[in-house]
């Protein structure tokens, strides 16, 4: 299988992740069709999973602009345009492939011509089936190996679409279970497109396995990341042969790592604007649905818009925390007022504050500044129903114990004075300190100390399921249940350093902004070379024990050194100066569009779900440490989504249409 790489080699380092995939998707494949085409326009036909991946990278105009006048599905009964070229972008499967020739084969072929581009390598016997074909063959236009296989979900972040990967990798049934190679394969072949499009070798990094002693038995599950790695290396080793213009040495660095890192960051809530609308709002996917007033003026009809880069609003203050977001739209409405005639006028007819609905019938009175207003009064109305939500659920004090907790400054004692009195807290909110607390004490759980703890929470059979669930993501067992019942068995041996430390020289005058991603500190080590060697190994090197002793010291330090007393410089509104590296005046300042400029791009995988947290960190790094950071998961989870995963990680009767929450 060839692969042209002209157009993808052209000044690819001064493009970021999404874009050389978009370039990838609309050059190297759309429009290098046109060479021998004699069709003006083409129609693409693409499976359930390559669809994704286009609209994941780009716009229907872009697709247009590249000659394609009807996009299809090739499952769907399709129109016969004999006179037509056809693109079809699709898995190398033996479905697709069987769905291919009976287009193209026969006195009657729906198309005239065939341009076929498969996301991932194909199997020699299906390529041989293709040319068994006498009738197929000649219409053939090209037969290409595109090795793009994963949705570029933001500008540095992609997933390779495993939503079921806790479940299938880390389940107490995973064990033997065909699942669970066929998972851990697919998502090797699809990390591995990842380099083929940006034509990177990368370090293979990887977590090791945990062993207690010589007697304990490695699980399957703790493997994980080991055997991933393993399949990532092959899949790289097949590339420097088969992909034109691949590294034959190593240019950037890529870490493997599990859920087991930092099981607090799925759960705990984050204080970012992008963050809290996936958390609190009903959000479908990026998709946001609000009211406006009719065309007609006389009601309100509801509205769908995408959160996403081409909002300039939302591309500023996603990073931000709310208190700041809330306080930069108050500015920008002001700024916008006091520069406009017209909304001054407005604003003195309905008089002091402008409300969202003054705002949107401002938007139909200045048809001149809608776009502007309209993207102003949206997310104006969404950090106003964030912060109601805020204030009725009492998140302020919910999230001032999760942070303590996670610092050390609150223990059991507070968390039982917390659930004893603060009954107008939700059970999922009660749930998720629940699970913060496990994940920190996870001893208190071996006795009957953690089922008195839920039942004083008030929780369900479902919500323990979720807390005893949390163990599945920890180090090994040390000892089986006597019994047939589930029962909660963390890795007690694990070293008690479960408390996280002060991030030195980044104090934020935000309140609730102390808490941070494991990853970060990984992401950071990682760049200086300091990966802990008895904890992470390399594929690159000839053997592990080549290293000697591990020199570097454990990311987590012992409790002793973490504890702190509880900080109160933190404000909910911070002065308008300060820059913690985190608000999107920040990020947009030290950001780069110039990637010429930064060294060596830097890959971090998580298996069993990315947060927003660690993409935000990936962005804030890129900058401090003038190094692309690309963040890739099997998934992008929510506190919701991932409550829920943990609850089929054991529940039969439960399935993926229960992830709302």
């Amino acid at each position: 299988m060839s692969l042209d790489s002209d157009a993808s080699s052209q000044g690819g380092d001064q493009r970021n992740f999404r874009q050389i995939t978009r370039d990838r998707l609309l050059f190297e494949m759309l429009r290098s069709t046109r060479k021998d085409s004699k069709s003006t326009w083409k129609v693409l036909i693409m499976d359930k999973f390559t669809v994704k991946i286009m609209s994941y990278a780009c716009k229907m105009a872009d697709i247009t602009e590249e000659g394609v006048s009807l996009v299809e599905d090739l499952y769907k009964r399709r129109q016969p345009l004999p006179s037509l070229d056809a693109i079809y972008f699709i898995q190398p499967t033996k479905e697709n492939i069987v769905m291919f020739l009976s287009d193209m084969s026969g006195r009657s072929p729906l198309y005239k011509k065939a341009y076929v581009f498969f996301s991932s390598p194909i199997q020699k016997d299906l390529v041989a089936q293709i040319k068994k074909d006498s009738s197929v063959l000649p219409r053939i236009g090209a037969l290409s190996e595109m090795n793009l296989e994963y949705f570029a979900i933001d500008s540095q972040g992609f997933i390779t679409d495993h939503e079921r990967a806790l479940e299938e990798l880390f389940s107490e049934n995973a064990e033997g279970s065909h699942k669970y190679n066929a998972c851990l394969n697919t998502m090797a072949t699809r990390i591995s497109t990842v380099f083929a499009s940006m034509r990177e070798f990368p370090r293979v990094h990887y977590r090791v396995a945990k062993t207690i002693d010589a007697s304990t038995m490695t699980t399957l599950r703790d493997l994980v990341p080991t055997k991933l790695a393993a399949g990532v290396w092959n899949c790289l080793a097949k590339y420097k042969t088969s992909v034109p213009g691949f590294p034959q040495t190593e240019t950037c660095e890529l870490l493997i790592v599990d859920r087991s890192i930092d099981q607090i960051a799925p759960i705990i809530h984050e204080w970012t604007y992008d963050a809290m609308c996936h958390d609190l709002l009903c959000m479908d996917g990026n998709k946001y649905v609000h009211e406006v007033p009719s065309k007609n003026g006389s009601a309100t009809e509801k509205k769908e818009v995408l959160l996403e880069d081409h909002d300039p609003v939302w591309l500023e203050l996603r990073h931000a925390h709310i208190a700041d977001a809330s306080e930069r739209l108050h500015d920008k409405m002001t700024n916008f007022i006091s520069k406009n005639k017209a909304a001054q006028l407005h604003q003195a007819r309905t008089g002091g504050e402008l409300s969202t609905r003054d705002l949107q019938k401002m938007v139909q009175a200045l048809p001149q500044y809608s776009d502007q207003i309209d993207k102003l009064s949206l997310h104006v109305e969404i950090a106003g129903k964030l912060n109601n939500i805020i204030r009725e659920q009492y998140l302020r004090d919910v999230g001032q114990l999760e942070q303590d907790l996670v610092f050390g400054d609150a223990g059991t004692k507070e968390l039982i004075n917390f659930l004893r009195t603060q009954l107008g807290v939700s059970r999922e909110n009660k749930l998720r300190l629940l699970m913060i607390y496990a994940a920190l004490n996870p001893e208190k759980f071996e006795s009957d100390k953690g089922g008195k703890l839920m039942q004083l929470a008030g929780l369900s059979a479902d919500d323990m399921i979720a807390v005893n669930n949390m163990r599945c993501l920890c180090g090994p067992d040390t000892k089986k249940s006597s019994g047939g019942g589930f029962t909660l068995k963390f890795d007690v041996h694990k070293k008690k350093s479960t408390h996280r430390k002060e991030r030195t020289g980044e104090e934020s005058a935000w309140a609730l902004s102390r808490f941070y991603p494991i990853l970060e500190e990984l992401i950071e080590k990682l760049s200086k070379g300091e990966l802990p060697k008895d904890e992470y190994n390399c594929m690159n090197d000839p053997a592990p024990s080549a290293h000697g002793p591990p020199t570097s010291t454990p990311i987590r330090t012992s409790p002793a050194h973490s504890m702190r007393s509880r900080r109160t410089g933190g404000t909910w509104a911070r002065p308008r100066g300060s820059d913690d590296g985190y608000s999107s005046d920040s990020v947009l300042k030290h950001a780069s569009s110039d990637f010429k400029k930064l060294g060596q791009r830097l890959f971090v995988f998580v298996i069993g779900g990315a947060t927003r947290s660690e993409l935000r960190a990936a962005h804030k790094l890129t900058s401090k440490l003038k190094r692309e950071i690309i963040l890739g998961s099997s998934s992008l989870d929510d506190p919701p989504q991932f409550i829920t995963k943990l609850k089929l990680m054991s529940a039969e009767e439960l399935t993926l249409d229960d992830l709302q929450i």
